[in-house]
């Protein structure tokens, strides 16, 4: 099989002038890591900073607004959820967009996006007018989410693409608390306190964007379009000369697919089914407990014996953080198909105790949720490692895309159905319905998950 070997002179060379030299050459799965991959990762990283942030903003903002604008319950939970529904069509549009049109374009365009809405908050005038900026603020998500796990997949070397594409969660985690620390500290600063709590993420989405100008587009990408010379251009000045493409490999699997369905049809295709239910499955199955029992947190807390208030609240960011970075190491040491189905195994198994346990043994119930947390902190990293891993390189954006879209419907909907299942059936019963469900995911796993740790894109895609 044939690779693209580039010489100091493949840059200015014509695509059928390419010279195989396959003396000292690395493949691009196992180049060294280098300064252009830690600043592809800095400028995703950033983004995922921004996104948690300008999340956790809006419920301080909300409490502040209705001070000096009235809501109603109807514009609370829309404004509070808005960003979630852009996210849901922002991630199949620009998935979409991105895997005809290229990473580099909706790299830029989802964060000019995020930008302009982000400050535009301060100018706010209604409920409805700050509503369609959460949107627009999540429709920019949804496609940075899409985007920047495929881009950062696609330059990462497979030793490191684990630890890069997990710690994404890590980054949203920090900026999520960050905001909700300046919340508790401003959010009654002012009258207009909300206008600039909203309008501050702003700031590090203009940092990011800035940042992102000049960035290359994908050489698998530009492959996959029989975009040779630009390609091998773009691996020599950022990787070196003695840095390979499997261009005949990536070339003829394109060719093939073209020949078939195309974008979210390829998705359902007999040899990529499988991955497409599965990474859909897995992450709905995670976010469905995770999101209920974090959103509805207060009387989670009530019903175990712990207190809310800033020294609990701090408690738990600081659980969330620590169970994400241990998750960072076990994406390293362990197989992700052991690292998936263990952390539902445990995870569901915390569900079950505290659904179990009677309310007066309190410390039981602490320690089973102490351990949920981290654990789902820790295996949440593994949202960023599937997806892009699991797809081939004309459809990756667009896998990414349709998991992100699912896991934003579940989430949406354990949000919802979490306070009437416990008003109906009471926290016991609501406990064990959430570990359900986080069975399914076991089962979902065992059965389907990949093991792709150790494969370059072409295999863990596979082809």
């Amino acid at each position: 099989m044939g690779v693209v070997g580039l010489t100091p002179a493949a840059p200015h060379a014509g695509a059928n002038s390419l010279r195989h030299d396959s003396k000292n050459c690395v493949a691009l799965d196992d180049v060294p890591l280098n300064a252009f991959h830690i600043k592809i990762a800095g400028l995703t990283f950033g983004a995922h900073f921004t996104e948690g942030f300008a999340l956790g903003t809006v419920g301080y903002a909300l409490a502040s607004m209705s001070r000096q604008m009235p809501l109603d319950s109807f514009w609370m939970g829309m404004i509070g959820s808005s960003a979630l529904l852009g996210i849901f069509f922002g991630s199949l549009v620009f998935g979409w967009l991105s895997d005809r049109m290229g990473r580099q374009k909706i790299f830029l365009t989802s964060f000019l996006i995020i930008t302009v809405a982000a400050f535009a908050q301060f100018h706010a005038t209604s409920p409805l007018v700050l509503c369609l900026l959460r949107v627009a603020i999540g429709f920019g998500m949804g496609g940075d989410f899409t985007v920047g796990h495929a881009i950062l997949a696609e330059f990462s070397p497979r030793k490191h693409r684990g630890a890069l594409l997990g710690s994404f969660s890590v980054v949203w985690t920090v900026g999520y608390v960050a905001a909700n620390v300046l919340g508790m500290l401003y959010a009654d600063a002012s009258p207009d306190a909300w206008r600039w709590l909203l309008a501050s993420a702003g700031v590090p989405a203009l940092i990011v964007l800035v940042m992102r100008l000049g960035t290359p587009e994908s050489p698998r990408w530009l492959l996959g379009k029989g975009r040779v010379q630009e390609a091998q251009a773009i691996v020599y000045k950022y990787f070196g000369p003695n840095v390979t493409l499997d261009a005949e490999h990536i070339q003829s699997r394109t060719t093939r697919a073209l020949q078939g369905a195309q974008g979210f049809a390829r998705l359902f295709e007999k040899d990529l089914i499988r991955r497409t239910v599965f990474n859909c499955a897995f992450f709905v199955c995670l976010v469905i407990p995770y999101f209920a029992v974090y959103t509805f947190l207060p009387g989670i807390l009530k019903v175990i014996g712990l207190s809310e208030g800033f020294g609990t609240d701090l408690l738990l960011n600081a659980f969330l953080v620590l169970g994400a970075l241990i998750g960072i190491w076990l994406t390293i040491k362990l197989p992700r198909r052991t690292f998936l189905i263990g952390s539902f195994a445990v995870t569901c198994a915390s569900l079950v105790a505290l659904s179990a346990l009677p309310q007066s043994a309190a410390v039981a119930m602490i320690v089973a949720f102490g351990i949920f947390t981290l654990t789902m902190s820790a295996f949440s990293n593994l949202v960023g490692v599937f997806p892009p891993e699991c797809f081939p390189t004309e459809v990756r954006a667009c896998g990414v895309g349709l998991a992100i879209a699912c896991s934003r419907l579940g989430s949406a909907a354990g949000t919802f159905l979490l306070p009437f299942g416990i008003v109906t059936f009471g926290f016991h019963a609501t406990m064990m319905a959430l570990a359900v469900v986080l069975f399914v995911g076991m089962v979902v796993s065992i059965a389907w998950a990949p093991e792709t740790r150790n494969l370059t894109l072409n295999e863990a895609s596979g082809h």
